[in-house]
């Protein structure tokens, strides 16, 4: 990968659905070799897909809660149940494992407060190994796209 690459990775990062020629003019290439590239970071995996980004209060998810979960038990098998129970839960948007604190690190969107504990109390406190669930509620959420 050279710097090229990094370039169109750059700009396909920000602007994902942007056209091919757009893109070349971007990154100082002209739309043939620019689209050969973009169509060899797809197939060796570095790009990975193009998503939409959703609002979530316009589905109805206006509340993100990030919640830190401690296992019981840490054994593979353990590990392995509560990780796929987790993943199917659609109000999970992302579950990271992580170091620290806690085991995992998950990231939440409900409709409000009454969605979450019910969410919390009937779902997720009942997951395979489930110890503990620490929960932050997200008062502002702040990036590169909101400025």
């Amino acid at each position: 990968m050279d710097d090229v690459d990094r370039s169109i990775l750059a700009v396909l990062e920000k602007y994902g659905r942007i056209s091919n020629a757009e893109l070349a003019a971007r990154v100082g290439l002209s739309p043939s070799p620019c689209l050969r590239r973009v169509r060899r970071l797809e197939e060796t995996g570095v790009i990975r897909g193009y998503r939409a980004l959703i609002d979530p209060a316009a589905v109805g998810r206006s509340l993100r809660v990030f919640a830190g979960i401690r296992l019981v038990r840490h054994g593979r098998k353990d590990v392995v149940a509560f990780e796929r129970a987790v993943v199917r839960l659609s109000e999970v948007v992302h579950c990271h494992h992580v170091t620290g604190n806690y085991d995992y690190l998950l990231q939440v969107e409900v409709a409000d407060l009454a969605a979450y504990e019910d969410f919390h109390a009937n779902r997720l406190a009942n997951l395979p190994s489930v110890a503990a669930v620490t929960s932050y509620v997200t008062m502002k959420t702040l990036s590169a796209d909101s400025t």
